[in-house]
């Protein structure tokens, strides 16, 4: 069999072409628009935000109990300073530094023995003035009968009743220094003037001591009950005595006579003061008033001079507003503000005036009303225009309770 002509085999082939269905091609368009929409409508979803959910607060109006804390010292009731009246050697001491004492009770014995030879001496002087006051008072008598029957003259009657009156002048003198020398022998027995706790003594046995010396023996203070001294600005009593005539608040049932005690280490004080006197005068270098409490020390707990701070009741709120220290924000100027969820479901800033500290909480006077939702949790989720969810978050707010402690003017 013949093989082909070289130029057979090498003739080029036809190239192969396909006719384009117009079906085909829209099939293909229509599933392309549809994923690019598709892709849109993916790409729309994650940029819809949810509202955030933030813990609201709904303020409730309550009656709160108002209180200021002041600076105080402690000061004995009765404290007295034991010296001599008399002078002489001290022989005995007859009590221990620290002891309780009471009145009347012997602390020192000085060496009576000149004191009571004066007192010897002072009673032979009496008897001697008595005798001669009798022989006087006898003589006046028999001169007196006499006289009548003309058998002395006047003048002698009159001599014998001089003498009379003078013995028995000279008798109470007699008298009168026998007790000066027995008062003086008396205080040889340097007793107690008060009772108390008796502190260090300043002497010794066989010291010299003289009347009326500059120095104490010792000193006796009473520690039940107790004084408390309290200094209150006047500023601060013209603040209050203001807004209890703009009716504020009102005065508190116990007419602010009960004083709480905080000790130096934070500690509140078991027995409740008594106010007693509130100053009259105003110091003039302080700008202060001098207010005095006492409380009951049975334990001997205070002693004079301790530094403590007295809360004294100074009002009452009927209808207070109070809002955790969490949800205010201070700018830098220092005013307040805080953050509220209206009706709308939105948040919205509203600046807010306070008053005093109560506890972990401030009483507002202006900017909030009873029955608002204030955000107390979630701030850093939301801005004011936000759309919010809100959950109660009043079980998770810690709020202190307690009166109202700091003054006004340190919140403003």
């Amino acid at each position: 069999m013949p093989f082909p002509a070289f130029g057979a085999l090498t003739r080029p082939l036809r190239p192969w072409t396909a006719t384009p269905r117009p079906a085909l091609w829209l099939a293909l368009l229509t599933t392309l628009t549809l994923t690019a929409c598709g892709d849109k409508v993916n790409e729309a979803k994650p940029g819809q935000k949810e509202p955030a959910t933030v813990g609201v607060l709904v303020l409730k109006a309550e009656s709160q109990s108002l209180s200021t804390e002041l600076p105080g010292r402690t000061v004995a009731v009765q404290a007295a300073d034991v010296r001599p009246q008399v002078s002489g050697i001290i022989r005995q001491r007859l009590f221990n530094e620290g002891d309780t004492v009471k009145a009347g009770q012997v602390l020192y014995q000085i060496d009576a023995k000149t004191y009571e030879v004066a007192v010897a001496s002072a009673k032979a002087t009496v008897a001697k003035a008595q005798a001669a006051a009798r022989l006087a008072e006898l003589n006046h008598q028999r001169h007196a009968d006499l006289v009548k029957q003309q058998a002395v003259s006047q003048q002698v009657f009159e001599e014998s009743q001089a003498a009379m009156r003078q013995t028995a002048a000279e008798l109470a003198a007699a008298q009168a220094a026998l007790s000066q020398a027995q008062i003086n022998l008396d205080y040889t027995r340097i007793a107690a003037p008060i009772g108390g706790r008796v502190g260090l003594s300043s002497i010794t046995l066989g010291a010299l001591v003289t009347a009326n010396q500059t120095a104490a023996l010792t000193q006796i203070t009473q520690l039940d009950p107790m004084h408390v001294d309290i200094t209150q600005s006047s500023t601060d009593v013209l603040r209050l005595q203001r807004e209890l005539a703009a009716g504020h608040f009102e005065r508190h049932p116990s007419g602010a006579a009960q004083v709480r005690i905080v000790l130096e280490d934070g500690s509140v004080y078991p027995h409740a003061a008594t106010l007693k006197f509130e100053g009259v005068n105003v110091n003039t270098s302080t700008g202060a008033i001098t207010l005095r409490a006492q409380v009951p020390n049975p334990d001997k707990v205070l002693l004079p001079g301790m530094y403590v701070r007295a809360r004294l009741a100074t009002g009452l709120v009927p209808d207070a507003l109070l809002v955790p220290q969490q949800a205010l924000k201070r700018e830098l100027s220092g005013k307040a503000s805080v953050l509220v969820v209206n009706a709308d479901q939105k948040v919205e800033r509203r600046p807010v005036e306070l008053a005093e500290a109560v506890g972990q909480r401030w009483r507002v006077t202006s900017g909030l009303k009873a029955g608002e939702a204030l955000v107390v949790d979630g701030f850093q989720r939301i801005k004011p225009g936000d759309t919010v969810k809100t959950v109660d978050a009043s079980k998770a707010v810690s709020v202190g309770a307690g009166a109202a402690s700091a003054p006004a003017s340190a919140a403003r």
